[in-house]
């Protein structure tokens, strides 16, 4: 994936971001609109990525740190509330992950799930977490989320959504700096055994 830089959101990538997230999810109605959506980059600005693909526009990922077993209602804007995480012990959210059309099968979700992660574990952050929407769940199992049904999405994001949860474990052997040991799993998620290529169309999470 030589054509392929992941970098930090800038403010000269949201008319772009914008106009994809409208095309992805308006016609579901779950499009959260702009203000909505720069919230949760305020929020968290260093796990808020966009993927170059061939020097153009190849997508989003907007994550940021929230409560185990809850997640952003869609409409609202981030009150600033939710807060940095706990050295260790807090819970990152993938709230959005959005592939350009033109450059969809390349494989540049698997690449910003990955960069996530890896973003997660240097942070300390224990669990990943997202909702999964439009039948999406069979998909993020195979990357070792596992569905909470006992976890109620707001209603905002469909009769399909289901909230879902895996672990950032990091080997004994290589702790990241400043970083606790990992104990037992939160979330009850097994580990993932590897990545999986992620569909071609977006995934609200």
């Amino acid at each position: 994936m030589s054509d392929t830089r992941i970098r930090l959101l800038q403010e000269e990538d949201w008319d772009e971001l914008v106009a994809l997230e409208q095309r992805a999810y308006a016609a579901d109605g779950l499009s959260e609109g702009e203000e909505a959506l720069r919230s949760r980059h305020r929020a968290s600005p260093s796990t808020c990525f966009v993927a170059e693909y061939a020097g153009g526009f190849g997508g989003y990922l907007l994550a940021l740190p929230y409560p185990l077993f809850h997640c952003p209602d869609l409409n609202p804007a981030e009150d600033g509330t939710v807060g940095e995480n706990p050295k260790g012990s807090g819970n990152l959210h993938l709230h959005d992950l959005v592939i350009a059309e033109r450059v969809r099968g390349r494989g540049l979700a698997r690449a910003m799930q990955r960069h996530l992660e890896e973003t997660g574990r240097s942070a300390c952050y224990r669990t990943l977490s997202l909702v999964a929407v439009r039948g999406s769940r069979t998909m993020w199992t195979l990357l070792g989320y596992r569905a909470r049904p006992e976890i109620g999405p707001p209603a905002s994001y469909g009769p399909e959504a289901v909230y879902m949860a895996k672990p950032l474990e990091r080997a004994v052997t290589d702790p990241a700096p400043g970083c606790p040991a990992h104990g037992a799993d939160a979330t009850g998620a097994p580990q993932a055994t590897g990545c999986v290529g992620l569909p071609a169309g977006p995934a609200r999470n």
